[in-house]
């Protein structure tokens, strides 16, 4: 397992070399989203109109902050589990979604998207809230106020520590854990 740092956007050179298992430190600029986000994106979608941000190149990670207290950047941001978006993670990798931040596995269906559309699903550690916030540099709240916690924000963030989970060719980390402590009967 190999260590990457790499910036945001994402390229599919810059994610080529990235294996299931590899760890990353992120920086750059993401973008939070969460399900009744997801929701409305797919509406913009369909309605052939402008989403709130440019999804080229892109990375949303999956998460609702805590509160914001004072003199702080961003309150807890921890992962959500992802399986909640994967309705609506293929359309997003079709418009040129590279990369997707959250925690648990992921269906068939967008684990083939990644690979079609030369993508990538991390792993962000949950539990490690109060840790990860110390990652984000920048919040901007640029879409969806409304929704509170799963309003779309704008996040720079510096070495946000991840994992690759799913890389483009198709290895999920969860299988291979699997397969490395199966017992093998005879």
């Amino acid at each position: 397992m190999a260590e990457y740092k790499i910036m945001t956007p994402l390229t599919e050179e810059k994610i080529k070399n990235l294996k299931a298992g590899d760890t990353v430190k992120l920086s750059g600029y993401i973008y939070t989203a969460r399900d009744a986000a997801h929701g409305r994106l797919i509406d913009l979608i369909k309605a052939k109109k402008e989403l709130p941000f440019e999804v080229e190149g892109a990375v949303i990670y999956y998460v609702g902050p805590s509160p914001t207290k004072e003199n702080e950047i961003i309150g807890s941001a921890g992962p959500t589990t992802s399986y909640r978006m994967d309705a609506y993670s293929p359309s997003l990798l079709e418009l040129g979604l590279k990369g997707m931040i959250g925690k648990g596995q992921r269906n068939l269906e967008v684990r083939e998207s990644i690979v079609k559309n030369k993508a990538i699903y991390f792993g962000a550690t949950g539990g490690a809230a109060a840790l990860i916030a110390k990652s984000v540099k920048k919040n901007e709240l640029i879409a969806y106020e409304d929704l509170g916690a799963e309003a779309i924000r704008k996040l720079y963030v510096e070495d946000f520590p991840l994992t690759v989970i799913n890389d483009i060719y198709g290895n999920d980390l969860y299988n291979i854990g699997k397969e490395k402590y199966r017992i093998v009967e005879d």
